[in-house]
């Protein structure tokens, strides 16, 4: 046997495992800060916020005498609050039943319901905050897309792009004017696949014909997870120049190709960086989801599309990043609730259900592609999180809540006896979760 051969496989288990652990561990970090933060302005005191469980590996106890520490098993956190017996805040009867009144009151079981709630809460809520932050954050450093249409920097094509440079400004494509950005995308849909077009700009005070490819040529500007383009090593950047034999010059001239081969493998001959190759790709069908609702099954080989250029950008400030981000985070909820609904009702594949392994490949593949990717995907990640704790199964936050609406409406607490069954159930609906879930990693 090759050890050394084997090296390779196993640096890419360890990134991926540490990327994962990276990525769970942030998530878990900001959902259990909000228990713990809100807990304490509610007067709720907790002795330890764990990140993992199992053997301690460090731990510091602070002034408000609560230990902070990092367990070896990866896979979570809690909040232990003062009357609780384990992680799970099950009431610790007989410690509650000999406590003043005055030291129940900074229990999670003595402390009004109100202020249990809003603690419960926050587990999820800083999980939405965290995304949108993240996400503010990541369009204000890149920027909003400026409404005129001049270029930003132009990728490397085969196709004669060199002739158009960074700065230019557009006013015409093959004679039809153009005033905006938007109209250079909009005349990218009504024009065939070309090997050139003609391109009208104003440079340095000149106007100039220059020749250049389609507005939205075929090359990867992405290529999107667990995909046939992927697994066959596309990278972002290369240029398709044929399908089964067939030029094509557009990226619109790419989905029909692949539509059209019904899950039968087809060959690309591709450019990178001046160098072509040949690559064979087996499409899949995958369930995409609609701006209108509901989803659509197609057959993808999982390659983006994008302009030949680089958007011309300008700055944006918290008035405009903040609402956008929001919008972003909401689209992160409905599109998994979406995504929920239809798998339930066998409209789309349950294979679109991802457990810890796949959530575990995903990350190490988008960190390998940069630290900005990675980022995005732990702020969706995080929502996505975010959003199953408030489902109403006991032992999740929102089962809690659950509870609590309980108490509201009869006046007092469920027994002890029926909680203890709900959440034996709850537990029971997780476990099948996980494991159907896992299943899907494997045999998918």
């Amino acid at each position: 046997m090759d050890l050394f051969g084997l090296l390779p496989g196993f640096g890419n288990l360890f990134f991926t495992l540490g990327a994962f652990i990276v990525a769970l561990s942030v998530i878990v970090a900001v959902h259990e800060y909000g228990h713990y933060i809100v807990g304490r302005w509610c007067g709720i005191h907790a002795e330890v916020f764990s990140i993992g469980f199992g053997p301690v590996l460090f731990s510091r106890t602070d002034r408000r005498g609560t230990r902070w520490q990092v367990a070896a098993v990866p896979l979570g956190g809690y909040v232990k609050f003062l009357g609780d017996a384990n992680a799970a805040s099950a009431a610790d009867g007989e410690a509650m039943a000999g406590m003043e009144e005055d030291r129940r009151r900074h229990t999670m079981h003595g402390a009004p319901l109100w202020a249990r709630s809003a603690t419960v809460a926050a587990g999820p809520a800083f999980n939405f905050v965290f995304s949108i932050a993240v996400f503010a954050l990541y369009i204000g450093m890149q920027g909003l897309p400026a409404d005129e249409p001049r270029l930003g920097a132009v990728h490397p094509l085969p196709q004669p792009a060199q002739e158009l440079r960074e700065g230019d400004l557009v006013t015409a494509i093959e004679g039809r004017a153009v005033e905006s950005v938007g109209d250079i995308f909009r005349l990218a849909d009504e024009m065939p696949g070309s090997p050139a077009l003609f391109y009208t700009v104003e440079r340095d005070g000149q106007v100039l014909q220059l020749q250049g490819p389609h507005p939205v040529p075929a090359r990867a500007d992405g290529i999107s997870l667990n995909s046939a383009a992927r697994d066959a090593g596309m990278q972002a950047g290369d240029v398709i120049l044929e399908v089964d034999g067939q030029p094509i010059w557009s990226f619109a001239q790419l989905p029909p190709i692949v539509a059209e081969a019904q899950g039968e493998p087809v060959q690309l001959r591709i450019w990178r960086a001046g160098e072509e190759a040949e690559l064979t790709l087996v499409p899949r069908r995958t369930d995409l989801p609609l701006p209108e609702g509901g989803f659509e099954t197609r057959w993808l080989i999982g390659v983006q599309s994008g302009a030949f250029f680089e958007l011309a950008t300008r700055r944006a400030g918290p008035v405009e990043v903040v609402p956008m981000a929001a919008v972003q985070t909401w689209e992160v909820i409905t599109r998994s609730l979406s995504g929920l609904y239809h798998m339930i009702a066998g409209q789309i594949s349950t294979c679109n259900l991802s457990g810890p392994i796949g959530i575990a490949s995903a990350s190490g593949a988008i960190a390998a592609d940069g630290i900005w990717p990675f980022i995005w995907f732990i702020a969706v990640l995080s929502t996505a999180i975010g959003l199953l704790n408030l489902f109403p199964i006991p032992v999740l936050d929102g089962g809690h809540l659950v509870f609590h609406a309980y108490e509201a409406i009869r006046g007092k607490p469920p027994s002890d006896r029926a909680v203890g069954f709900l959440m034996a159930i709850g537990l029971a609906m997780l476990a099948t979760l996980m494991l159907f879930a896992i299943a899907n990693d494997l045999f998918c």
